[in-house]
């Protein structure tokens, strides 16, 4: 009977283990779209982009990872375009591709780290964290940002990296936004080469330059939308 009951505790605790680790990957490969960034949008807009895109990044990732090799997401076409699963019923197609994009790093990250651990690791924490902040943002309609650097991501790096390619980005998007607004045009960021390229100012003393891009092209963004609505 002991030697049962001592099989049936050790088969429980091995039940609760494989549950608790499939919890924890689970969570790794950033499934938990409350974790992520709220910019506004219908709850099937940003359900769908989320999904679209993770599920786009966690394909490209494992097939590198199978590969040995680690790509710039701007490498694929599903990231540059990012607008798999959209239909204008959703929205706002610009809105739809930022959420896409933010999924699909997300993805790629979980299946080919590729020496990205520490930025990976905290990235869960950075989405906790910003999710209050975008949150605050949404519910009292100030959607307005300019130059307050502390309102925008934390995502890893220096100080003076996030710095530069914020202030690079967001100059770069209210000249844009300012002219098109003058021209009564609204383009997509994908439109502008800089916002592809998301190296303004970029040296490599600076650190990641994939990462230097991402600060970059939130800066771009916000800037120009500020610069479209007349800041």
């Amino acid at each position: 009977m002991k030697t049962r009951e001592l099989c049936y505790r050790i088969a429980i605790v091995s039940f609760l283990l494989i549950g608790i680790g499939t919890t924890t990957m689970a969570q790794r490969r950033g499934r938990n779209w409350d974790g992520y960034p709220n910019w506004g949008g219908s709850y099937d807009l940003r359900q769908t982009a989320l999904n679209a895109g993770f599920n786009e990044g966690s394909k490209e990732g494992s097939r590198d990872r199978g590969r040995n090799r680690r790509s710039n997401y701007d490498d694929f076409s599903a990231y540059r375009d990012a607008t798999k699963d959209y239909s204008s019923r959703l929205g706002d197609r610009d809105l739809y591709r930022r959420y896409y994009r933010v999924a699909f790093e997300h993805g790629y990250d979980a299946e080919n780290l590729g020496g990205y651990n520490d930025r990976n690791d905290n990235r869960d924490r950075d989405y906790e964290r910003n999710r209050d902040r975008d949150q605050d943002r949404n519910r009292d309609g100030n959607r307005h940002w300019g130059r307050d650097w502390d309102r925008y991501g934390q995502y890893g790096g220096n100080s003076q990296l996030r710095q530069t390619a914020l202030n690079a980005g967001y100059n770069a998007g209210i000249k844009q936004g300012r002219d098109d607004r003058k021209h009564n045009r609204h383009r997509n960021y994908n439109d502008f080469g800089d916002y592809r390229n998301a190296t303004t100012d970029y040296s490599s003393k600076l650190g990641d330059r994939e990462l230097y891009r991402r600060y970059y092209r939130e800066g771009f963004e916000n800037g120009y939308e500020d610069g479209y609505n007349g800041y």
